[in-house]
């Protein structure tokens, strides 16, 4: 992890730490310091327990004194880290301006096929079935992630969708793939003051059921040439790559990462790793 990376990532947990309200007894270790432990163990691929041995810090981070194992395991769970980490997220997740443009899709995060992990659910891939969780994303098109859910394999994309436009509240075009077609997801979208589009049959309009006004306008929009606005929709699939394409990048689960609340937390981690990337490279350009 590089010292500018680190120094974003632990100067903007504090700054949301700040306007997070406490609650109960305070603790001996604060809430930031657990947090920042979990996001350099999610950095290194590497388990609680790791986290919790001196010797695995540097200079660019090394605690005065640092939690048992057991405690670190009970802290990171509790509401209050699990609310940093989102703040966290949102904090380094903004982006300058206002996007037009917003890519709608999910990736599958497997986990093997002979796991024990109750929670995760058998679903179809493009490589056949699999058995693991579904990370639901509505991004912009510069690469920050608006909106996020985990579920379980089997889930369906489009009622998450509706989850997902309600919190990001998109303005300007939210581009999709067909899984997504649906005539209550094109009337949500346009609620939001938005339009939505993805791909159409040709007979479409053409039956006797009532259509939804958004989805025959999106048919006009592909009667007049929406081809060359719709490419940017593959915008999305270098999103996905790019959250894997560096050292502490969101990659396959590993091994000790099982249940949702687990892979949640991970995924969290991984995406405000992601984030504050992003955010150094822009500001780079």
């Amino acid at each position: 992890m590089s010292s500018q990376l680190w120094r974003l990532v632990y100067q903007s947990l504090r700054r949301v730490n700040r306007g997070i309200a406490r609650k109960g007894r305070k603790c001996q270790y604060d809430d930031t310091l657990i947090v920042a432990m979990y996001l350099w163990a999610v950095f290194h691929d590497r388990p609680l327990c790791w986290a919790a041995q001196r010797a695995n810090y540097s200079s660019m981070f090394r605690p005065r004194k640092l939690p048992s194992r057991s405690q670190f395991g009970r802290r990171i769970k509790t509401v209050r880290c699990q609310e940093l980490l989102q703040a966290l997220d949102r904090e380094l997740a903004q982006v300058e301006g206002v996007p037009n443009i917003f890519l709608m899709d999910s990736r599958p995060l497997r986990v093997g096929a002979y796991s024990r992990d109750r929670e995760a659910c058998n679903g179809y891939t493009k490589d056949g079935f699999a058995k693991g969780y579904k990370l639901h994303v509505l991004a912009t098109k510069q690469g920050q992630i608006a909106a996020w859910r985990l579920t379980g394999l089997n889930r369906n994309d489009k009622p998450v969708a509706h989850e997902l436009i309600a919190e990001a509240c998109p303005e300007g075009i939210v581009l999709a793939d067909g899984a997504y077609d649906s005539g209550d997801l094109y009337d949500d979208v346009l609620r939001h003051k938005a339009l939505f589009l993805t791909p159409l049959p040709p007979n479409v309009g053409g039956g006797h059921r009532p259509q939804s006004s958004a989805r025959m306008l999106a048919a006009e929009m592909w009667a007049n040439g929406a081809e060359e606005l719709y490419r940017e929709r593959l915008g999305i699939e270098r999103i996905f790559s790019q959250q894997s394409s560096f050292g502490g990048g969101l990659a396959p689960l590993p091994a000790w990462v099982r249940r949702q609340e687990r892979v949640w937390r991970w995924v969290a981690a991984k995406l405000i790793l992601y984030h504050a990337r992003l955010s150094l490279r822009n500001n780079a350009a």
